[in-house]
């Protein structure tokens, strides 16, 4: 069975428990496999399995085998329910649906929050692939790409350079190898929506059980290539503004599943974007950097002005950019500077507890005089 796109209706669906035909072949195809059925085993006699589409603020949309429903988010989590999570579902005695657990996750896309605030957002979770959506016009922000290469590395899914709106360009194979020498060991592929054909080499990226992330800033083409490979006018969108910048048209995040298999999550145009990764993220976007830097002669060269550094060497030879050392160098401090306010925050959180452990004690009378 192949589930079409389905966007969540507004009443609640109340099947019960014992109704529900849980076929496997249905789950497969939103991304169900034996990690998950192995985490799902406490809660088999209990409840049924669903991924999360959306996530409204005061309610969860999520698919099963059997139909789509509308659950309350659990209260008080610590860690938020977002796009791509799996759950497990149990009915309450009035037939309405709650979330009994989130089953742990492979995987998720992190960033930053947008106020700036030492905490993470995730964007979407358990993805195996992130399309990092780059139009061809106006011209590519390279910043922005490496940016999202690194995100995708992070957490754990493997990333594609979608050059998107490729028609609109005399030669996008040039521009597509520019986007390739800014993200080694990555796949850069040109794609067009408004050509016959144009999207072919998103295909073997798009197979049944497989999640992919559209990220991109905003106007990069992601609502039109979810509307083409849907096959329908399934997204809003809108075109270039007259400065070049794109207007904003997906609002939320949510997952839709593919007519020829895989699911697809769409995600609101990206401004900026915070940095919230682990070095793993770093070593890989920058691989051509960390390839280099054993090599250096130093074992804490700085890459500045040292003898023997082999990754100046590189740029004198003209086989790396200095453009790329330069954001390699702007990523780390950011990086670095995120995980020291995050570091800062847990000291706090954990004074204020320990604080509040010795008022209480205090006024109990069990704390020493």
């Amino acid at each position: 069975m192949t589930w079409p796109a389905i966007r969540m209706p507004g009443p609640r669906s109340h099947p019960s428990p014992k109704g529900a035909a849980l076929t496997q072949s249905t789950l497969a195809s939103l991304g169900w496999d034996a990690f998950y059925t192995a985490e799902f085993a406490p809660y088999a006699d209990i409840a049924v399995p669903g991924r999360v589409v959306r996530v409204d603020r005061g309610a969860v949309d999520v698919l099963t085998a059997d139909n789509p429903l509308r659950v309350l988010p659990p209260p008080n989590t610590a860690d938020p329910l977002a796009v791509g999570d799996w759950v497990a579902l149990t009915a309450t005695d009035d037939r309405r649906w709650t979330v009994e657990s989130m089953l742990p996750r492979r995987g998720a896309i992190r960033r930053a929050v947008v106020s700036g605030e030492s905490f993470a957002q995730v964007v979407a979770a358990n993805v195996d692939v992130v399309f990092v959506a780059v139009p061809a016009v106006p011209e590519p922000r390279i910043g922005m790409v490496e940016r999202l290469v690194a995100l995708a590395w992070d957490s754990g899914a493997t990333p594609v350079v979608v050059l998107t709106k490729a028609d609109l360009v005399d030669d996008p194979g040039t521009m597509a190898a520019d986007l390739a020498s800014s993200a080694p060991g990555v796949d850069v592929v040109a794609v067009s929506a408004a050509v016959p054909g144009g999207l072919a080499a998103l295909e073997p990226y798009l197979t049944t059980g497989r999640t992919v992330c559209l990220l991109g800033r905003s106007g990069a083409g992601k609502s039109t290539l979810v509307n083409s490979l849907l096959g329908t006018d399934y997204m809003a969108t809108h075109e270039i503004r007259s400065d070049g910048k794109g207007r904003h048209t997906t609002t939320h995040r949510e997952l839709v599943v593919l007519p020829t298999g895989g699911c697809l999550v769409d995600t609101p145009g990206l401004k900026g974007v915070g940095l919230w990764l682990s070095d793993d993220g770093l070593d890989r976007a920058f691989a051509d950097i960390e390839e280099l830097v054993p090599r250096c002669r130093f074992s804490d060269c700085r890459h500045e002005s040292e003898p023997g550094c082999a990754v100046l060497a590189a740029i004198d030879a003209g086989t790396l950019p200095e453009r790329r050392l330069d954001s390699w160098r702007k990523l780390q401090r950011e990086a670095i500077w995120m995980a020291s306010r995050t570091d800062a925050r847990l000291r706090a959180e954990q004074s204020r507890k320990w604080r509040a452990i010795h008022q209480e004690m205090r006024r109990s009378g069990r704390a020493r005089p």
